[in-house]
């Protein structure tokens, strides 16, 4: 089984409107995205997927992020979680891919912190 990830970043504004605790407050972070692709077989160029194709399709969904209130999202439901944001990604960046490049994808993982991630993964 082979394995690619590229990652990116973006900074962003949030707040959970259904926990209680400090992040129910607005705050931001400097998110970290990792996106995994897998496969089995390899192309006539000996790649699973180029990583140049992978990095533009996620930069593309994570600069409409950048610099925003992610509640003002209407995919996050007004609780834009760790979650649901990595969810958001990995459909956001396969709808962008030709079909094969899109079936390899495997994961988002998202990171608010360099400590705290959340991975969302194809079922």
């Amino acid at each position: 089984m082979y394995t690619v990830r590229v990652e990116t970043d973006f900074a962003a504004a949030h707040f959970l409107s259904h926990y209680h605790g400090r992040c129910e407050q607005l705050h931001g972070h400097n998110y970290r995205v990792r996106l995994w692709a897998r496969g089995e077989s390899l192309d006539s160029g000996g790649m699973l997927i180029d990583f140049a194709l992978l990095k533009n399709a996620l930069r593309t969904v994570c600069n409409k992020l950048d610099h925003t209130s992610l509640n003002d999202n209407p995919a996050f439901l007004n609780d834009p979680s760790a979650e649901r944001i990595a969810r958001h990604i990995f459909d956001e960046t396969a709808a962008l891919l030709p079909p094969d490049a899109a079936k390899a994808l495997y994961a988002a993982d998202v990171y608010e912190t360099p400590s705290s991630m959340a991975r969302y993964t194809r079922s």
